[in-house]
């Protein structure tokens, strides 16, 4: 009867202490990704996100308005040199109009991958004394960028409007490109995040891969000065679809990138499926590695 009581009695924090702890170890073979789990953490991903927000922008004297400082300084230094010297086409629109419109998606596309590349050596405190799904650090280092978009986005609608421009029904195409940046950053970022817990010296190689990505992405240039027997390779990069598929959307250049889109869309899906099983096989190392 008292062991009966005792049941009864025994809080239930007292039994979920006394459970066994949960052991981590490396998967054999295929691995359950399990995201629907990720969603019992998505406060966890939250915090995250607000943290790494304030923590970026903590102690500086402008804040948030670097955010806007960036890409307008690309944008004027893309203006001059290639929009001036080199007398580079813009599709019909004013160069720096068209330039910031290319800049505010790269600028959300390389900073999520740059930080996600080094998210979970960050993290490593946390990662080698909570439990947590650690694909929780990449997303949300992923999404923390998108508040600096926001505003970066805010700026570009205003030189619309003050040139003139104003967007018509592609506008509604435009969350599907921002989602194909993020799914790419997150794609890419998580095979670096993976293998920088194995190798160090791939955070340091991530601002080196993103300093040629740039030039490989029709940011001070347009789709059209890429050869046309070049352009199949050239689609193989997310971003081309992206920043061509925004410049559609909002400023109303002449056609939406269909095959470029096409052949974005499917790179995506297999870095970021194939990234995924990755991370997940040997997440189970991150505590012993780190």
């Amino acid at each position: 009867m008292s062991e009966n009581n005792d049941a009864v009695t025994t809080p239930s924090s007292v039994q979920a202490a006394m459970a066994a702890p949960r052991v981590l170890k490396p998967a054999d073979g295929w691995v359950h990704l399990d995201l629907a789990r990720l969603w019992q953490y998505r406060d966890l991903i939250r915090f995250f996100v607000i943290r790494d927000f304030q923590v970026r922008y903590r102690h500086t004297i402008i804040g948030f308005l670097w955010a806007v400082i960036k890409p307008l300084f690309a944008m004027v230094v893309f203006t001059i040199f290639f929009g001036g010297m080199a007398q580079m086409p813009s599709d019909g629109i004013p160069y720096y109009i068209f330039s910031f419109a290319g800049l505010v998606p790269w600028q959300l596309f390389s900073g999520a991958l740059s930080t996600t590349a080094s998210s979970i050596l960050k993290q490593s405190n946390t990662i080698s004394k909570v439990y947590f799904p650690r694909l929780v650090s990449p997303i949300a280092t992923t999404l923390t960028g998108t508040i600096d978009f926001v505003i970066a986005l805010v700026i570009l609608l205003v030189m619309m409007a003050l040139a003139g421009f104003l967007p018509g029904w592609p506008i509604l195409a435009f969350p599907f490109f921002v989602l194909l940046a993020l799914l790419a950053a997150l794609a890419f970022g998580l095979w670096l995040a993976a293998l920088a817990v194995q190798f160090r010296d791939v955070p340091h190689m991530a601002p080196i891969l993103l300093q040629a990505w740039v030039f490989a992405t029709p940011i001070p240039y347009p789709t059209s000065k890429v050869p046309v027997e070049w352009q199949p390779v050239y689609f193989l990069n997310p971003m081309v679809a992206v920043v061509d598929g925004i410049r559609w959307s909002l400023l109303g250049t002449d056609t939406m990138p269909t095959l470029s889109l096409a052949i974005s869309v499917s790179v995506t899906a297999v870095v970021l499926i194939t990234g995924l099983y990755y991370f997940r096989r040997i997440e189970g190392r991150f505590a012993d590695l780190i």
